[in-house]
This record gives C-alpha cells, sequence and structure tokens, in this order.
C-alpha cells in the first residue's frame, strides 16, 4: 500500500517522510487544489529528503484547459524540474470537451524524458472517465490517475463504486489509482476493502485540525500509516 502525502514546504516534506509517507506530492497553492511549486523550493525538498517526490505542473487554477502560452509555461517548468533530477511529476490537461488533451500530453512527456508522471484530478472533469482510462494506458510513463471517482469525496457511496471499477479496469496495466480527496482515518479500512486500491494520497487529514493551511500533524500521519499496515 502506498501513501502519498501533500507537502507544501520544506518541513512537510520532511515530516512526510519521517512518519510514513512513502511518496510526496509537492505543490504550492493548497486550497486551489495544487500549483507549481518555486524552483528553490523543489530543490531544498529534493535535498532534504530521499523517498520519491512528484512535483505539480499546472501554470493556474482557471480550469485544466491550457492555451499556448500556458503550454509553454508547462514546457519551462518540465525542463526546470528535469533539471534538478531525482524528480517526477503531477500533471492534467484537457480539452474544451472535457477529454484529455492528447496534443499537449504528448508534448509535455517527450520534454519529461524518462520522468514518471501522475495524471491529477483533471481525470474528474473529464466527460467520460472509463473512456479516459483507455486513453491513459497508453502512456506507459503515466503510473498513477489521482481521482475521487469523479465525485467531490472518494470516500462518497458513488465515488468508492466507481474507484472499484477503475482500479478493477486498470489492473494488468502500467497505471495505478492514487484515490485521493476526503478520506480520513476514520472510514479508512472500509474505503481500501471496498474499493480495493493499492494507492492513497493525503492532504488535509494529515494535517494540524484538519485544516490544509496548518503543518503536517505527526501524530494524525503516524495514525494512517498504522491503518494501512495490514494492506
Amino acid at each position: 500500500m502506498l501513501l502519498e502525502v501533500i507537502a507544501t514546504t520544506v518541513s512537510d516534506a520532511v515530516i512526510a517522510e519521517r512518519y510514513g509517507a512513502d511518496r510526496i506530492e509537492l505543490i504550492t497553492g493548497i486550497l486551489e487544489g495544487g500549483l507549481t511549486p518555486s524552483l528553490g523550493l523543489i530543490e531544498a525538498v529534493r535535498e532534504k529528503v530521499s523517498i520519491p517526490v512528484r512535483v505539480m505542473v499546472r501554470p493556474h487554477a482557471r480550469s485544466f484547459v491550457y492555451d499556448a502560452s500556458d503550454a509553454e509555461t508547462m514546457l519551462r517548468d518540465i525542463r526546470y524540474i528535469g533539471g534538478t533530477g531525482g524528480l517526477s511529476l503531477v500533471m492534467g490537461m484537457l480539452r474544451q470537451d472535457r477529454t484529455i488533451d492528447e496534443e499537449l500530453l504528448n508534448r509535455l512527456l517527450e520534454r519529461a524524458g524518462g520522468m514518471e508522471v501522475t495524471f491529477h484530478r483533471a481525470f474528474d472533469e473529464v466527460q467520460d472517465q472509463l473512456e479516459a482510462l483507455e486513453v491513459l494506458k497508453r502512456y506507459p510513463q503515466i503510473t498513477d490517475i489521482l481521482t475521487s471517482g469523479g465525485t467531490a469525496a472518494a470516500n462518497t457511496p458513488g465515488g468508492m463504486v466507481r474507484l472499484a471499477v477503475l482500479e478493477r479496469l486498470s489492473a494488468g496495466s502500467s497505471l495505478s489509482i492514487l484515490a485521493g480527496s476526503g478520506l480520513n482515518a476514520a472510514d479508512l479500512k472500509d474505503f481500501v476493502t471496498r474499493t480495493g486500491v493499492r494507492r492513497v494520497h493525503f492532504g488535509s487529514a494529515v494535517r494540524e485540525d484538519g485544516d490544509p493551511l496548518k503543518p503536517i500533524d505527526p501524530e494524525r500521519l503516524e495514525a494512517i500509516r498504522a491503518l494501512l499496515k495490514p494492506y
């Protein structure tokens, strides 16, 4: 069972590694759903932790539809992230019709070289998730899809049903379903049992008072790590 934790600062990343995270998603703008962090933060986190770090590539929070200037910004960010070394990426892009923008995806993957990629929660806004899953399966570089099952929270009945379907359909492919949004310690065991997911993503639930703008709480993170231990 892989436990990914959002970090927005160097201290977040250090605490996440120390208290049980297997991987970090490094972002800024947590209230906006995550934006590309500064180069200084990226470099400092890479120096301070040894667990894998995936860096958000998202130039703005207006939508997941990007114009030519947005694309150029993303390409530049990927070049700088790649130059840091030892990192992976988090990104997602849609067309106006809410299908995956494969033209931009291909450009960004080419720039990413050998870096692995998580396709983020733009996936929850696609017109047809099952169709989108088949599209993403064609790209071995994409190893994870971060999703709540197309719902506001992954632990809702509808979210769990869809996540179970996505988990089943992704079996045997290069993709893994990374469940996130709304997960908490109280119902985590039931969630894992009902969905079968083997990768989970936590943000607010591992922070002090469950507040996304507060630091990671070691006790909360350790409690979630302990709940996942049997799986």
